[in-house]
Formats: C-alpha cells, structure tokens, sequence
C-alpha cells in the first residue's frame, strides 16, 4: 500500500499542493487538491478516509491552509467564470438575488429549502449556532470566545432569512491537518494506545 496526501485549499490557485510540499521532500506522493468552498476541509478528510478504508492507501494526510482577502468573500478571479457559478444560478431560479454576502444566500437559501420541505424551524438553525459557540468557550484557539443564548443569536442582525450575524463564520485565515490510517498501519508501528 502507499501513501498518499489530500490537500484542501478553498480559494488558491491550482497545483499549491504540489507547490507546497516538493520543496520538502514529498515527491513521489500522490497529491489530491481538492476546492470545494466552505465544505473543503471536510471533503479532504473524506477523501483520506475513503483511501484508507478502500485499502487504496494505509496512510493519508488531509492538510488545508488558506489566506484569506479581507471582508466577505468575492470572486477571485476575474478570468474566468466563477466555479460556484452553477449553484448561484440554481439559487436564483428559486429564489431572488438579494444585496447580502453570496455565501450567506447560498446557505440561507439552503436553510429556507430545507424549511419548505423538512417543515424546520429558524430556532433549529439557531440551535447549531448556539451549541458551536458554547463549544468555542472551551477551545483556547477558537477565534471567538463568547458563548451566547439562543435569544441573542435569534435576535443578532439579520444576515440572510434565516442566518443572524452570531450564525454565520467571520472570514479568517486558517490551515489543518488530520492523518488518517488503516489499523494495519498502527499496529505493524506499535501506535496502539
């Protein structure tokens, strides 16, 4: 078996995988850029796992790093059409283009279909909200500290029906990585706990 790297980068440009890591040595290592917006990291680390529980590789490595522009996200390039352009026009065919950030229609609206059709409510939403807050207390390298009640992040302003302010991410810099491997791979280097 072998080892391989996913690599998530939300907004860079293409190959900063490779870029990033042959200066270190990693060469020979298949390396997989994966983009997909805010759901990035998440989709690396279901890649590493589909490696490594397809028996394609023992060990994998999902790193992501990004540095963000200031204020909320806009199109990055300008030559060439916009990759979320297909769901902007999907969006925009159930509903109207409003003056709030793109991001937070596209998951505002997400949040109103889910409504129409599961019957969730607003406090659901806020829910979520509220439980990653009260988490955040307890995380020394959250970039928000604050818990809040579930009447503050219901009463925050309103970003896009149904996020208020205190459920949407602030736009920030960041980089993770998580090594995912086969139990094969633990015990033939006495990893066990």
């Amino acid at each position: 078996m072998s080892s391989r790297l996913v690599l998530a980068m939300s907004l860079e440009t293409p190959h900063v995988g490779q870029r990033a890591l042959y200066p270190l040595g990693m060469t020979g290592i298949p390396v997989y850029n994966v983009n997909n917006n805010c759901a990035t990291g998440s989709t690396a680390l279901f890649l590493a796992n589909q490696l490594v529980s397809s028996g394609t590789s023992d060990c994998v490595l999902a790193l992501g790093f990004e540095k963000m522009q200031k204020g909320s996200l806009a199109a990055t390039f300008s030559d060439r059409a916009n990759p979320v352009q297909p769901h902007v026009e999907a969006m925009m065919s159930l509903r109207e283009l409003e003056a709030s950030p793109m991001a937070a229609q596209l998951f505002g609206n997400a949040g109103r279909e889910h409504m129409d059709k599961y019957g969730t409510k607003p406090e659901h939403f806020a829910k979520i909200a509220w439980k990653n807050h009260k988490h955040s207390v307890n995380n020394p390298c959250s970039q928000f500290q604050d818990e809040y009640s579930m009447e503050q992040i219901s009463g925050a302003p309103m970003v896009h029906q149904p996020l208020t302010k205190l459920q949407c991410c602030p736009t920030s810099d960041g980089g993770a990585a998580a090594l995912v491997v086969s139990e094969e791979f633990v015990r033939q280097r006495g990893l066990e706990s």
